[in-house]
C-alpha cells in the first residue's frame, strides 16, 4: 500500500510496492483465543477461564510515533470467559482498577477512570472501560482499556457451556490490555528538557553515587567509603550504583544520570568524608542538600518515597488545572486551542454529534467518568438536552 499523492488521506494498493523484509501477520488474539475456548469449555465447571499473555502485535500505521503508535509493539492482554454476566462485569472493573493502581502508584501518573462512548468503544464490546491520562503538552492519552464483551464473541465463535441446570448457553467474556504505550506515557507525563524524570518505584537505579576525586591519593579513601555506603543502601532495598569510572569527569556523569532520570544523585568527595557528609541531589526538583553520612541510607529511603509522591502530585495538579468546564461552543473551541487539556462539556449522546465535533475540532470524547454526577444541561453543539458532562480532548 502507498499514499495517493492527489488525496493524502487515501491509501491505494500497489502490487509492485514490496516490503524489503516480509511481514507475516497473525490473526487477532480474539480469533486465536476464542477458537481455543471452543475446545476447552463444555461445562460451568470449566469456568471461569482467565488467560493473560504478552504478545508482539503488528499493525498498519500511516504515521508512526515512538512508543505511542508503532508498526510493531509489545502488549499485555487478557481474555476471560465466565458463566454469568455479573462475574464478567466484575472482572472488567477489577482489571480497570489494576491498571489504574499501576498507573498512579507506580508510574506516578494520575488517571481518570471512565467508560467510552459508542463511537470510541472497542469493536465487539458491550462496554469499554478506560484510564485516561493527560500529558504535559495538554493532550490526552488512553493508557489502558478493559472491555466487557457480553456474549458477542461467544456467539461469533459458537462457544457454549452447560449451566447448573444442564442448559446450554453462551459464555460471557472480557478482554483487557496495556502496551508499550505506557513507556511513552511515562516519558511525556514527567520528563523535562534535561531528560527523563523517573518515579523511584520504576527507576532501574534509584540512587547513583558519584565520586569527586582530587588526586590519586584520594581515590582509595573515597572508593572504600562509597562501597560501604553502597552496601548500606542495598541493605535497605534501594537499587543503587557506584560509578567509579575515572575516565569521565563528575560533571559529565551528573549530566548523564540526569538525562537517564535517576531519582537521587549522591556526590562524595574527600572533603565530604572528612566532614562526614555527602551532597544529595533530587532529579525531580534539582534541589541539593548536604546530609550526614551516618543517617544517609534512612534519609535516601525517605527521600525516594517523597519523590514518588511529589512527582505524582505535580502531575495531578497539572491535570486538575487542565480540566475546564464549558457551556458554549465558543468556550469549547477557545479552551481546546488556548488552554488545552480535558474539556468537560455537555453532549447530547448521539454518535452523529460526537463525529461532527471530532471533524470540526479534532477533539474526541475521551471518556464518560465513572464518578460523573447527574446534571441537566444543553449539548454544546446541537443544543439538545443532556444529563451529564463528558470529557473531550485532543489526544495521541
Amino acid at each position: 500500500m502507498k499514499t495517493d499523492i492527489q488525496n493524502p488521506g487515501k491509501l491505494i494498493v500497489d502490487p509492485e510496492a514490496k516490503l524489503e523484509e516480509e511481514l507475516v501477520v497473525r490473526p487477532t488474539s480474539e480469533a486465536i483465543i476464542w477458537n481455543t475456548y471452543k475446545t476447552w469449555i463444555q461445562s460451568y465447571r470449566d469456568l471461569p477461564i482467565l488467560i493473560n499473555q504478552w504478545a508482539n502485535v503488528v499493525r498498519w500505521e500511516m504515521r508512526t510515533r515512538l512508543f505511542l503508535r508503532t508498526a510493531e509493539f509489545l502488549w499485555q492482554e487478557g481474555h476471560t470467559a465466565h458463566a454469568s454476566k455479573e462475574e464478567a462485569i466484575q472482572e472488567t472493573k477489577t482489571m480497570l482498577d489494576v491498571y489504574a493502581d499501576f498507573a498512579e502508584n507506580y508510574m506516578a501518573m494520575p488517571v481518570i477512570k471512565g467508560v467510552k462512548s459508542e463511537n470510541e468503544r472497542f469493536a465487539g464490546a458491550v462496554d469499554t472501560y478506560c484510564i485516561e491520562a493527560l500529558m504535559q503538552d495538554g493532550k490526552a492519552l488512553q493508557a489502558g482499556t478493559s472491555h466487557f464483551l457480553g456474549q458477542n464473541f461467544a456467539k461469533a465463535f459458537d462457544v457454549k457451556f452447560n449451566n447448573k441446570d444442564n442448559q446450554a448457553e453462551y459464555v460471557w467474556a472480557t478482554s483487557w490490555g496495556v502496551s508499550t504505550r505506557l513507556i511513552g506515557a511515562l516519558v511525556m507525563a514527567h520528563s523535562d528538557d534535561e531528560g527523563l524524570v523517573l518515579p523511584p518505584k520504576l527507576a532501574p537505579f534509584q540512587a547513583i553515587i558519584i565520586p569527586i576525586y582530587k588526586g590519586e591519593a584520594s581515590k582509595n579513601i573515597i572508593d572504600e567509603k562509597a562501597q560501604s555506603l553502597l552496601e548500606e543502601l542495598k541493605s535497605k532495598g534501594i537499587r543503587a550504583k557506584y560509578d567509579s569510572d575515572d575516565n569521565s569527569r563528575p560533571g559529565w556523569k551528573f549530566a548523564e544520570y540526569e538525562m537517564k532520570g535517576v531519582p537521587v544523585r549522591i556526590a562524595l568527595g574527600l572533603r565530604d568524608i572528612e566532614n562526614n557528609v555527602a551532597e544529595v541531589a533530587r532529579r525531580d526538583t534539582k534541589e541539593k542538600t548536604s546530609v550526614q553520612l551516618d543517617g544517609l541510607p534512612v534519609y535516601i529511603e525517605n527521600l525516594l518515597n517523597e519523590i514518588q509522591h511529589s512527582i505524582y502530585q505535580k502531575a495531578l495538579d497539572y491535570r486538575n488545572e487542565h480540566i475546564t468546564e464549558v457551556n458554549t461552543w465558543d468556550e469549547f473551541v477557545e479552551t481546546l486551542e488556548t488552554k488545552t487539556g480535558f474539556v468537560s462539556a455537555h453532549w447530547d449522546g448521539t454518535p452523529e454529534t460526537e463525529e461532527k465535533i471530532k471533524e470540526m475540532t479534532k477533539a474526541t470524547i475521551r471518556c464518560i467518568p465513572l464518578n460523573n454526577r447527574s446534571e441537566a444541561g444543553q449539548c454544546i453543539l446541537s443544543g439538545k438536552p443532556s444529563t451529564e458532562r463528558v470529557l473531550f480532548a485532543k489526544a495521541y
